[in-house]
Order: C-alpha cells, then structure tokens, then sequence
C-alpha cells in the first residue's frame, strides 16, 4: 500500500545548480528520522565554471547531513578542520549536534568539468543527541555493503538492512539504501521499520500494479514489500522509526522553536566558527522574520 506519492519540487540553489526538493513536504515532514531531501542535478558543468556554484560556507544543528554521489565529485571543508572530497557511491556523514559550519564546493568540475549528481539528505537527531558534540566522517568501500541479486546491486549507506550493517553512526534506528535496477529486477523492501518511502532517481519502476518515474518519492504503508523496475532504474530506500516533532529554520533542525531562534541569532552575531580553509565568504542569514518562539 502506498500512503502518498510526493513529487520533487525544483528549486535553484543559484550558479545553474537546482535540486529537486522532496522532503520536507507540506502534507509529510519526515520519514522516520528523514526531514530533508534534495535530489542534486543532474548537471553537466564545463571548465571554468563561477564560483557563484559552490555552496558557501553556512551553519546547522539538531541534524547528520548525508551526502551522497551518484556521479561528479564535491570538496567538503568544515569548521572541525575536516577536508574530504567526496566521490561516487562514497559517503560524507556529518553530525552538526550543537553546532557546525561547512562549505560544499565543486573545484574538480570548475577545473576540469563535470558531471554532478547525487542526493543529500538530513537525518534529524532524537531529542537526547541534539546538543553533542558535532563531528565528521567520511566512508567507502566496505563501510557501504554491497549485494548483487538478480539484476539489482545494492549499497547500504547508513543503518542497518537486508541483513546488513552500514559503518556511518547513526542515533536512531533507520535504514537508507541504494539500489541500481536492471528492467524487469524485483526486489524486496525492507518491512521492519515504522516508516519507510522510497525515491525512483533515474528510471521507472513497478508497485502494487502502477508505474511511477524518475522524480517521485512513495511513502509505503506496512503492506508494500515488493518493488520491480519497468526500466532500468535508481532507487533511494530510506526510513526508520520517528523521532518526534521537528521544526526547521533554514539550515537548523531542532524539537525546540526557541533554539532554532538562538542558533539564528549565532550565526548573525558571527558566533558560529567558519571552516578554517574557507573563512572569508559565508551565505548570511535569509532575509525575512526569526522562527517563532513560545509566549
């Protein structure tokens, strides 16, 4: 059974760069502790390209930013002092906790060109986790388990499914897969979590007798369990159990209005370190009112 079927939203994030925004959505915030979901590209750059591409440095908190490539390559710099340029079917994980600031950057493809694509998502923190310490990992190869099946090869980014283990630390329990399909490949999709959607990337694919393409994210009911591609397709398969309400300002996540307005009025007052490779330029606070606070 599908609950509901949300389709990508494009927004330019300015310099030719739009995503299709999926999550958070109006009717559905979060899946599990999914709150944010951004399908980046795809996008041909060519040598030479502005700097008006790069993501800037800019703050979180309250979330684990997940990054992840199907093609093209992005430099990550952050105020830990983490450097890490991330590559297909790699991962760049990071916890923002209490408070980070980071810049995303596509120097290989101003200087050589290419050809970006990928998904980045947000993985709010349970309330206990939302203030510790911020950090950084990046994970490849085996700390993403693969599997072939039938016309289906999988990566497991983060958490745990299909008897498997991903090595990024997560705070609750979740799952979030990666899925090339060969036409006709069936595969089965995980059913023990709450809450659990799925993001047809690329392709088209096949649930409970109805066709849906490239740009649509399905979140599933306890029935749905079996998913075929009509095309060669790829698929995101995310979910896990909720965490609570979440409200989102911007870039912070928090359970707490009145946080999401002291982290706003940080990073305004320049309280908030920026990555000590990439201080002299920062995306500044959006224009318009604070989050609301509680009388």
């Amino acid at each position: 059974m599908i609950e509901m079927v949300i389709e990508q939203r494009r927004r330019s994030l300015g310099g030719g760069l739009e995503v299709g925004r999926v999550l958070p959505f109006a009717k559905r915030r979060m899946v599990g502790p999914f709150v944010f979901f951004d399908h980046m590209g795809p996008l041909d750059v060519a040598a030479g390209a502005g700097r008006d591409l790069d993501v800037r440095p800019h703050p979180h908190i309250g979330l684990s930013t997940v990054t992840y490539l199907f093609s093209g390559e992005i430099m990550h710099r952050d105020s830990l002092g983490s450097e890490q340029a991330i590559r297909p079917q790699e991962v760049n994980w990071m916890t923002a906790g209490s408070g980070i600031t980071h810049s995303e950057r596509f120097e290989k493809a101003r200087a050589v060109g290419d050809h970006l694509h990928g998904i980045q998502a947000w993985v709010a923190l349970p309330t206990r986790d939302e203030e510790e310490a911020p950090s950084f990992s990046h994970h490849a190869g085996a700390d993403l388990p693969h599997w072939s099946d039938g016309g289906v090869e999988g990566h497991l980014i983060a958490g745990s499914a299909y008897g498997l283990t991903a090595a990024a630390r997560t705070h609750s329990p979740l799952f979030y897969a990666h899925l090339e399909m060969a036409p006709g490949a069936v595969t089965e999709i995980p059913r023990e979590f709450s809450e659990r959607a799925l993001y047809v990337a690329t392709g088209a694919v096949e649930l409970d007798g109805a066709r849906y393409d490239a740009g649509k994210m399905l979140v599933l009911g306890k029935g749905a369990s079996k998913l075929r591609a009509t095309e060669a397709a790829t698929v995101m398969l995310l979910g896990g159990e909720p965490i609570g309400e979440r409200f989102l300002y911007w870039n912070f996540v928090s359970s707490s209005q009145e946080r999401l307005a002291q982290a706003a009025e940080d990073w305004k007052a320049g309280r908030m370190k920026l990555p000590d490779a990439d201080h002299d330029e920062f995306i500044p606070l959006p224009d318009g009112p604070p989050p609301p606070t509680k009388p």
